[in-house]
Order: C-alpha cells, then sequence, then structure tokens
C-alpha cells in the first residue's frame, strides 16, 4: 500500500481505497499494515506505561494517544482520509451529525454581536439554528437570495463575520457561484463556510475554489448505507486547528464504530456516486418529458437552473434533485408519493435506496421567492428525489405509477 505521503498522485477512487490505511493504525509494531481496514478501538481511557510517558505525552497533539474524547486509530484513520480527499485542507473535524458539525463551526467562527449571512436556500436546520441558537447567543443572521452576488454584496455590513454557502441547494438544488461569494467574502474579511453535502469532496473542491471552511453530513453519502450520522468540517491550517479546539471544549466526541462504518462507506462512495448520479440523469430526462412536470431541478441536466455553474465548476454530482408538477393539489401531490413502492418517504438521502418527499419552501423562503422565477404561480408542489442504486427502467415505471395517481387525485 502506498504511503500517504504521495497518495495526492492518484485519482479519486485510488485515493479512497488508500486514504487514512497508515501501518501503524492496521497493524502492530511488527507487523505494520497486517490487516485492511483500521480496527475498531474502543476505549474510554487510555494508559501510560509510567509516569515519565504521561508527563512526555505532547500537549494536545493529532493521532497521539491521551483520552478516549481525544480518539482513537479508528477515528484518526477516518479523519485523515478525509482530509486527503479534501484538496487543500491540513485537518479534518468529526462531529456527532451534519448539523453538528455546521453548529461547531459557527460556534468556532462567531461572536456576540457578529452578523452571520445564510443563504435563503440553506438546509433547514441551519435556517433553525440562525434562527434559534445563534439568536440566543447574540448573533444576527441574515439571508440572501443564493443566486444573486448583488445582494450578497448588500446584505454585508460592518458587524459582518461569516457567510453559510450551500451549492446545491438540498431542496430547490440552485447552484451558487461559490468562486466569487468566496472572493467576495475574503475582500471584506468575512470568512466563508459551505455545506458541501450534496457534491462531496469528490464533485467539488471547495477550499480549492477559495471557500475557508467546508462541511459535509457524512451521514448521506460517505455513509451510503442509511445506518449511522456524523459530519465532518475540513479547513487550511488556521482554521482546523481553531475548529478541532473548539470540539475538543464542546466535548464532542464520535462512536469509533460509528467511524468504522464510514470508513467501510468511503472506500465505494465514488463508484456509489457515479451509479447514482447516471441514473439520476436518466431519470430526470424522462421526468423532463413528461406532462404532468413543470419543471425539473436537476443541476447535472442541461437547460436546468444553474447548469452552467455545475458544468464550470463541479466534477461529480449525486443522486439528489427536485421536480415540480404543473399544477395540482397537495392532496394529489401526496398521492403521487403514497403510490410509490421503490421509494421510501424519508428525510435523508445519499443512501443505497431510493426516497420521495415533498418540497414546500415557501414557508422558510426569507430572501427568495418560491416558486422560482420564470415558474408559474400555481406549480409549486415540488417532490424531491433521492436516487439509490435500484435499476433505473424500476424507478421510472415506479415514477410512472406514481404520475398516474397524481393525475387521478387532480381530476
Amino acid at each position: 500500500m502506498s504511503s500517504s505521503d504521495d497518495i495526492d498522485n492518484y485519482g479519486l477512487a485510488t485515493r479512497g481505497v488508500l486514504a487514512g490505511r497508515r501501518a501503524e493504525w492496521t497493524g502492530t509494531p511488527g507487523h505494520p499494515g497486517a490487516v485492511v481496514n483500521p480496527p475498531v478501538w474502543r476505549a474510554s481511557t487510555h494508559l501510560y506505561p509510567d509516569m515519565a510517558a504521561l508527563r512526555a505525552h505532547p500537549a494536545n497533539e493529532d493521532g497521539r494517544f491521551y483520552y478516549g474524547r481525544r480518539g482513537s486509530p479508528t477515528q484518526w484513520a477516518l479523519s485523515e482520509a478525509l482530509t486527503q480527499l479534501e484538496g487543500g485542507a491540513a485537518g479534518t473535524v468529526l462531529y456527532p451529525s451534519g448539523v453538528s458539525a455546521i453548529a461547531g463551526v459557527l460556534l468556532t467562527v462567531l461572536r456576540p454581536g457578529d452578523v452571520l449571512l445564510m443563504t435563503d436556500n440553506a438546509y433547514e436546520p441551519s435556517r433553525v439554528m440562525g434562527r434559534g441558537l445563534l439568536k440566543d447567543l447574540g448573533i444576527e443572521t441574515r439571508w440572501f437570495d443564493p443566486t444573486d452576488l448583488a445582494a450578497f454584496e448588500a446584505a454585508c455590513c460592518e458587524r459582518t463575520r461569516c457567510v453559510l454557502l450551500e451549492s446545491p441547494g438540498s431542496l430547490t438544488m440552485e447552484v451558487q457561484d461559490v468562486p466569487a461569494l468566496a472572493a467576495a467574502a475574503k475582500a471584506r474579511g468575512i470568512v466563508s463556510v459551505l455545506d458541501n453535502t450534496w457534491a462531496s469532496p469528490l464533485g467539488f473542491s471547495g477550499l480549492k475554489h477559495g471557500v475557508d471552511i467546508v462541511t459535509m453530513s457524512l451521514t448521506k453519502h460517505v455513509s451510503g448505507h442509511s445506518d449511522c450520522m456524523m459530519g465532518s468540517a475540513s479547513a487550511g491550517a488556521e482554521w482546523y486547528r481553531k475548529l478541532r479546539l473548539r470540539s475538543q471544549g464542546l466535548g464532542l466526541v464520535v462512536s469509533p464504530d460509528d467511524a468504522s462504518l464510514m470508513l467501510r462507506g468511503l472506500r465505494t462512495m465514488k463508484h456509489r456516486l457515479e451509479a447514482e448520479t447516471a441514473s439520476a440523469l436518466a431519470i430526470a430526462r424522462w421526468l423532463e418529458g413528461r406532462p404532468e412536470v413543470a419543471r425539473v431541478l436537476c443541476p447535472m441536466l442541461p437547460g436546468s437552473p444553474g447548469h452552467e455553474l455545475w458544468a464550470r465548476d463541479f466534477t461529480g454530482g449525486c443522486g439528489l434533485f427536485s421536480f415540480v408538477l404543473k399544477g395540482g393539489t397537495s392532496a394529489a401531490r401526496d398521492a403521487l408519493i403514497d403510490a410509490l413502492d421503490l421509494f421510501g418517504i424519508g428525510y435523508s438521502w445519499g443512501g443505497f435506496e431510493s426516497l420521495a418527499t415533498p418540497v414546500d419552501p415557501a414557508s422558510i423562503r426569507t430572501a427568495s421567492a418560491w416558486p422560482l422565477k420564470g415558474m408559474d404561480a400555481q406549480d409549486c408542489f415540488g417532490v424531491r428525489l433521492s436516487i439509490g442504486l435500484e435499476d433505473t427502467a424500476d424507478l421510472i415505471a415506479d415514477l410512472e405509477r406514481g404520475l398516474a395517481a397524481w393525475a387521478g387525485a387532480s381530476t
């Protein structure tokens, strides 16, 4: 196995196989690299051979035994693997969930009296955080149109400390001009944070596009199996150190068992994403031709909103996209989703199984409208699909049944 020193010379699939597999984490001193996967190290207490060793221990150094909350080789391997996939990162901090990662980052960057600018298509728990936790701490959150650079610049003030981006948005799929927004933020001394869960570092390199900190819900693509939760934040040296210290101060730690499951998912993530992306594109094209559908919101699809930016900046996609029905009612949309056999009804995505949920962003929009520009007012009932690893033809047939149910309930 190649050493971590030259892993950057390989492609993403190879890096996904090699990352985080240090010989000392997959073997013993007499037999380094003895097993393929880092074992699961379960330990709250770390022991020292004698007092001299205890006193000589480095004062908070990564990758060294100290206490269970600081991690063990299983967690260190996952952190290192994610860092090796995120171009430009000095390190990665692990959190118990994606929301915890966003909270951990914002609590590191922001102080009472600061202003946070948040994209209006942000993940709803991020919005809730702005209205609740951050407000309680004396931090003001303002929202801006995700596709309007001028609106972002106009929203900046002398108290603005941070901007939270999400591209594409996980409901309405707007693609932001991340390099332009990150550059505008940097020029004003504003810290830019990107929720990069949709693309992952395999499809978009946030740090290389100018963002300061990249977060991700590992629950989605990295896990890939809908059986564990975790989040991450990757950054350059300055912010990584601050994120790590704040996380330690908050007492955050992830389970080594969950870290092991995440490492397992990471090894196949590129191939799963490629399969899901190909299937999602085929389904998006099929939906685009359906008379029941007013708009397909899939940035990977030529002609879909944001496709030009996606084609310019992204190197990959995923199976998550939305479509908007042509008129109808909420009850008719319920009939569509209820008629689906292969699509589960659930709020996550990125697993091997397909999911469908309603999209109703009007009540949470602050700075941009729903329906989107160019859509008719009556075309407001959306459906979000997370395409899994089932056969594409079977999923299309299932959606055809769902659309027939929608048509029947609309008459």
